[in-house]
C-alpha cells in the first residue's frame, strides 16, 4: 500500500510523519518545491499512476479539483479541510466517492484525541449548553502572513473555515447533535497587512520585501448556535489572541454532568457534578501509557490508522468522511450568510 501527498508545506510534512510512524510507504509528494521528508513526483498525474491513497494537503482552492481527479483515477482520498470552497463542490465529491466506492476522509483530527473519544462515550443526560473557543495568535501582527489570508486561495471564510470547522465538528461528534441554525458576527481587526513578495510557510516568520494588502477575511468570529437536539451554543474564534498558540476548548453542560477539555492540556478531562465532587480524568487509553503525553501528531496517526484499516478491507467507520466535510461547508455557508444579514440563518443541507 502506497500513499502520495499533494502539497509541500506544514500539513504535508505532518501527514508524511504520521504515515511513517504507521509504517505506510509514502511514494512521494507533488507541489511547488522539493522537500526533505519524501521524494518528489514530476507531476500530479505521475503520482496518481503510482499510489493507492492520495492525501490532499494543498491550498484550499485546489482541494476540489485534486480530490475529484484522484477519485476518478480510482484512488482513496484523505483531504485536509475544507473539503471544498462551495457546498455544490463538496456535494459533488461526496457523490463521486459513493459512486466509485472509495474510502474518503477529512482531517478533523480533534476527534482522535483519546479524551475526546472518552467524552463522546459518556452519558451526560440531555445536552443543554455547549460553549467554547478556538484561539490562536499566529496572525496577531500586521506583518504576519500566510496564503490563508488570500480569499482567492484560502476561501472567503478564514478563522471560521481554518479553525472554527474543527471546533464545530468536534462538539457535534461529542454530543451527537448537528447544528441547526447560527447567528454570527465576523470581524477583521487587522485591516491592512504587510504581505511578503516571496512565499511563507504556515507558522513561519517572513523576511524580505513586503507590500501592504487590504484584508477582507475575518480575524475574529463570535456566534450563537442552535443544535438539532435542542442544545444552545456560544463559540468564540480568534487568530489574533496573543499567548494562545492553539487553544481549542469546549465545555458541555448536560442534565447529569458537564465536561470540559482543551488542546493545550489534552491529557485531562474535567467532569462536573451537581451533588458530588468534580473530577479530573487523566488519559488512560491510547498508544502510550498514562503520563506519557499524547497530542497533535498522535491524533493524525490515530486518524490515518482508522482510514488505512478501511482501505485494507476493514470497516469504513470511526473517522470523519467527505459527508462530515460537506457538513462543515454548509454550516460555513450559514455562518457567512448570518454575518451578512445580521439574522439567524438555518443550515441548508
Amino acid at each position: 500500500m502506497k500513499a502520495g501527498i499533494v502539497g509541500t508545506g506544514f500539513m504535508a510534512r505532518t501527514h508524511a510523519e504520521a504515515l511513517a510512524r504507521l509504517g505506510i510507504c509514502v511514494g512521494g509528494v507533488v507541489g511547488s518545491r522539493t522537500v526533505d521528508f519524501a521524494p518528489t513526483y514530476g507531476s500530479f498525474d505521475d503520482m496518481l499512476g503510482d499510489v493507492d491513497v492520495v492525501h490532499v494537503c494543498s491550498p484550499n482552492y485546489l482541494h476540489f479539483e485534486q480530490a475529484l481527479a484522484a477519485l476518478r483515477a480510482g484512488k482513496h482520498v484523505v483531504c485536509e479541510k475544507p473539503l471544498a470552497l462551495s457546498s455544490s463542490q463538496a456535494h459533488q465529491l461526496c457523490s463521486a466517492a459513493d459512486e466509485f466506492g472509495l474510502i474518503n476522509a477529512v482531517c478533523f483530527i480533534s476527534r482522535f484525541y483519546p479524551l475526546c473519544q472518552e467524552a463522546a462515550s459518556r452519558f451526560l443526560g440531555e445536552v443543554r449548553l455547549i460553549t467554547g473557543s478556538y484561539l490562536q495568535d499566529w496572525l496577531s501582527k500586521d506583518t504576519d502572513w500566510n496564503w490563508r489570508l488570500d480569499p482567492a486561495v484560502g476561501g472567503p471564510l478564514r478563522a471560521v473555515g481554518d479553525i472554527g470547522s474543527h471546533w464545530l465538528d468536534l462538539v457535534s461528534y461529542v454530543t451527537g447533535q448537528r447544528i441547526e441554525a447560527v447567528m454570527a458576527d465576523l470581524t477583521t481587526v487587522v485591516p491592512t497587512r504587510q504581505r511578503p513578495t516571496g512565499a511563507v510557510e504556515t507558522f513561519a516568520a517572513s523576511s524580505g520585501p513586503i507590500e501592504p494588502v487590504q484584508m477582507s477575511t475575518e480575524d475574529v468570529a463570535g456566534m450563537l448556535l442552535r443544535f438539532e437536539g435542542g442544545a444552545r451554543g456560544v463559540l468564540t474564534l480568534s487568530q489574533v489572541s496573543p499567548g494562545r498558540k492553539n487553544y481549542l476548548s469546549f465545555e458541555i453542560s448536560g442534565a447529569s454532568e458537564s465536561l470540559a477539555w482543551n488542546t493545550e492540556d489534552p491529557e485531562r478531562l474535567w467532569i462536573g457534578h451537581r451533588d458530588e465532587p468534580n473530577q479530573i480524568q487523566l488519559r488512560s487509553i491510547g498508544d502510550y501509557p498514562a503520563g506519557h503525553a499524547q497530542g497533535y501528531p498522535d491524533a493524525f496517526k490515530a486518524l490515518f490508522r482508522a482510514v488505512y484499516a478501511a482501505v485494507d478491507g476493514g470497516p469504513a467507520e470511526g473517522y470523519p468522511t467527505f459527508e462530515d466535510g460537506f457538513e462543515q461547508v454548509v454550516v460555513g455557508d450559514a455562518i457567512a450568510e448570518s454575518a451578512r444579514s445580521g439574522q439567524w440563518v438555518f443550515v441548508q443541507r
